[in-house]
């Protein structure tokens, strides 16, 4: 089953490359659980097939990155890049994409996080294995206030543009 604007997200552990050491967070790949991390905040999720892959670098990251800042302006806690990487890929990703400070590069490393969203999808035959379809969500108190899932091999409705337009409209109406 697909999760659905309402629906609350699925438990689920997330993996970040941590570069720098703080209270709670080691160097190097550190797991959050995602109930936890989105208690209380307002996130933009946004997921993608993979790492350093055409659109996911040259449109779909860099899109939100951009558009950090006027996220940030919205009332948006964090801004989430989701992929079926390691840690490791997506930090170095994030270091070469400029992504630091603006978004956090999620790792779901072996796609159990995207498979109860329902939004698997099998590329095996292609030699990329199972990742995550293309979206873009908001997430109020790990409530899913907005979705947007992508046809397969499209780009055309996850952009940060679109999140953001949605956020407007739907953050106005909170209290």
């Amino acid at each position: 089953m697909t999760i659905k604007v309402g629906d609350r997200l699925p438990a689920g552990t997330l993996w970040e490359f941590i570069e720098h050491e703080t209270a709670g967070c080691s160097v190097g790949p550190n797991s959050f659980e995602v109930e936890a991390l989105t208690r209380g905040k307002t996130v933009a999720v946004f997921g993608l097939p993979g790492a350093f892959t055409p659109t996911c670098s040259s449109k779909h990251l860099p899109g939100y990155i951009q558009l950090a800042e006027q996220f940030r302006s919205k009332k948006i806690d964090e801004i989430w890049c989701l992929s079926v990487n390691d840690a490791f890929v997506m930090g170095a990703w994030g270091r070469e994409q400029g992504a630091s400070g603006k978004i956090r590069m999620m790792a779901d490393g072996s796609g159990l996080f995207s498979r109860a969203l329902g939004l698997e999808m099998d590329l095996s035959a292609r030699g990329l294995g199972v990742r995550s379809q293309r979206y873009s969500m908001l997430v109020v108190d790990g409530t899913v206030k907005a979705l947007n899932v992508e046809q397969p091999g499209k780009f055309e409705v996850s952009d940060a543009e679109t999140l953001l337009k949605q956020t407007e409209s739907i953050i106005q109406y909170m209290p």
